[in-house]
């Protein structure tokens, strides 16, 4: 069984530890949908490291911790849209958002925790979160398997069946698929 929380301003060395010297995946630190690609690319590894740090310390990042016992296991992304710049910008995920619309869009378990629904806790209490945080909407970006399966480095928007089993459903549009829940 796992618990989650918020994550808080003390937390960097959770997120440190549970990020590992890769910082998630390929010197991301979280910092993929908050950056212009150019500035995301020139920042990969140490820059975007300091740069999650410090919205970690200032209280400005917004997510979701999942423990076993008490090992960080998992970590979920989820905050106002407007926090995630290329999410805003993005060709295929761009669209005219309602007001208190939120993003779930990263998903990161450590390879020894993957397929034991680390990440299905994390989207149940990212709903929690969005919802305590006043969004009226939330909205994520999965992935579908090909096959029933896919690498996690392609996964970590998280899968459509997940989103699916927590409510959420695809907008009909063209481009990239969201699927979006009241909240």
């Amino acid at each position: 069984m796992f618990t989650t929380r918020a994550l808080e301003s003390d937390d960097w060395s959770v997120v440190e530890g549970l990020f590992g010297t890769n910082g998630a995946c390929g010197g991301c630190w979280c910092m993929y949908w908050r950056l212009a690609p150019k500035d995301y690319e020139a920042a990969k590894g140490e820059g975007n490291r300091s740069a999650f740090r410090e919205l970690v310390r200032s209280g400005r990042a917004r997510g979701v911790l999942a423990f076993e016992g008490d090992d960080a296991v998992g970590w979920c992304a989820v905050g106002p849209r407007e926090d995630f710049g290329r999410i805003v910008r993005h060709r295929t995920l761009g669209r005219d958002a309602a007001v208190g619309t939120w993003s779930v869009n990263c998903f990161f378990v450590p390879r020894a925790h993957r397929g034991r629904g680390v990440a299905k806790a994390l989207l149940d209490a990212a709903v929690g979160f969005a919802g305590a945080g006043g969004a009226s909407e939330l909205e994520g970006y999965p992935v579908t398997p090909k096959d029933g399966k896919m690498p996690a480095a392609f996964a970590y928007t998280g899968v459509d069946a997940m989103f699916e089993g927590a409510g959420f459903a695809p907008l009909a549009r063209e481009g990239r698929a969201i699927w979006v829940r009241a909240v």
